[in-house]
């Protein structure tokens, strides 16, 4: 129905422009879509406090399981999500690979539960992974198409707070379960399997628009990515070396004589804080620029960092943990947003695919790095290490990507 028009002699309901509604700009896809993302972390977090319980105490693996069950599980969803995002551009379908991913990482949770032997995790956690990396790049690409250009860093800021709630409350549900409820930890598993298709079937409501058709078979490979997209790749890819696992982090708050209660929580308050900034931060990533707020980000992960190798102070650890939320939420939103502005809509889910293989691989390079320089040369040198790196990245995202051309759109960039 079209909209009414306001007649024009009315002075009152045309004598300026209407003031804009907090949300204006982003359609009911993008919210279908951040619920999507609140769900499936919720699932996903809800095992984050069990699993390694689970399988040290109730399957009796060794720790060196634990850690070859998370790597293969995280090196799985690293390696997929770039096949996926081209995938979904030479199909020309988003959706559907969308649905598939959410659906198998859902059903995936209970089969976690039902195992008696670490193999059996294992298989599960690598389905679940597997879920996970195929539905995130085509899922993106929903994300960009949902809104208009002018508003796709608050549609990515809007996604990126349903992705750090799910993170916040996934293990305070967990721990109200076991806690509070007395519930024994396989049917947590089995609960997962509810915000999981709950997750699920916020995609099946999102309407997906056709996509234009590619012009030859070359632009599906690595040289049909824009020179500014390959330059953003890897002023991003230099951050990433030094960006190791949150694990560290945690790891260093207990070795300075937090109790593992006052841990969770502090988790939970920089989770929180990741939520709360990434809509903020992707708004003003439409009105100010993506580079200036990414490189924001970059300078809060360097002063986060520095701070952890200088000081053991419990207090004001708590405080700069939390302060790293403010990374967390502008880094998600606001990187994944500038990666899709350097390609057109029919390699978007491509472009952002390879982002976040990027991203990741380079995540798991940084936190083996972190583990011997944890182990062999100290635990400051692994904060030291990665404030070096995030101001190396922050110098080359200067240099790479000139203020100018950080302001083109797809559409203008060749």
């Amino acid at each position: 129905m079209p909209t009414r028009r306001p007649p024009p002699h009315d002075k009152h309901l045309t004598a300026g422009p209407a003031p804009r509604w907090r949300f204006a700009g982003l359609s009911r896809d993008t919210f279908y879509l951040a619920f999507a993302s609140l769900f499936a972390d919720i699932s996903t977090e809800m095992l984050y406090p069990i699993l390694p319980v689970f399988l040290t105490q109730t399957l009796n693996a060794s720790g060196s399981v634990v850690g070859l069950v998370e790597g293969i599980a995280q090196a799985t969803q690293n390696i997929v999500q770039g096949f996926s995002g081209w995938l979904s551009d030479r199909l020309r379908k988003r959706k559907s690979i969308a649905l598939a991913g959410y659906f198998l990482s859902a059903v995936a949770k209970p089969l976690i539960g039902v195992s008696v032997v670490w193999q059996g995790v294992l298989g599960a956690r690598f389905l679940d992974r597997l879920g996970a990396g195929a539905r995130s790049a085509p899922r993106d690409a929903l994300i960009a198409a949902s809104v208009s250009e002018a508003d796709r860093g608050r549609a990515f800021g809007l996604e990126g707070i349903g992705d750090n709630a799910g993170a916040f409350l996934g293990p305070l549900l967990a721990v109200f379960l076991l806690i509070f409820l007395q519930v024994d930890a396989r049917l947590i598993f089995y609960l997962a399997v509810i915000p999981g298709l709950l997750a699920f079937s916020m995609i099946a409501l999102v309407r997906e628009q056709s996509i234009a058709g590619i012009r030859s078979p070359t632009e599906l490979g690595w040289c049909g990515f824009s020179k500014p997209y390959r330059r953003y790749l890897s002023a991003i890819a230099l951050f990433g070396i030094g960006n190791s696992s949150n694990s560290f982090l945690i790891l260093q708050t207990q070795d300075i004589g937090a109790s593992l209660e006052a841990t969770i929580l502090i988790y939970a308050a920089f989770n929180l804080v990741a939520a709360l900034a990434s809509y903020p931060a992707g708004l003003l990533s439409d009105r100010w620029g993506r580079r200036n707020i990414l490189l924001l980000s970059l300078a809060i992960f360097f002063v986060v960092y520095l701070g952890f190798a200088l000081t053991r102070n419990c207090f004001l650890i708590a405080v700069l943990f939390a302060f790293y939320g403010l990374y967390q939420g502008v880094f998600r939103s606001v990187g994944k947003a500038m990666a899709t502005d350097y390609v057109p809509e029919h390699r978007r889910a491509s472009g952002v695919g390879w982002y976040n293989t990027t991203v990741g691989l380079l995540g798991f390079l940084a936190s083996m790095i972190a583990g011997l320089l944890w182990d062999r040369v100290g635990h400051g040198a692994v904060f030291l290490y990665g404030a070096v790196f995030a101001a190396i990245g922050g110098m080359a995202l200067v240099v790479l990507v000139p203020a100018k051309q950080a302001q083109a759109r797809s559409g203008a960039v060749t």
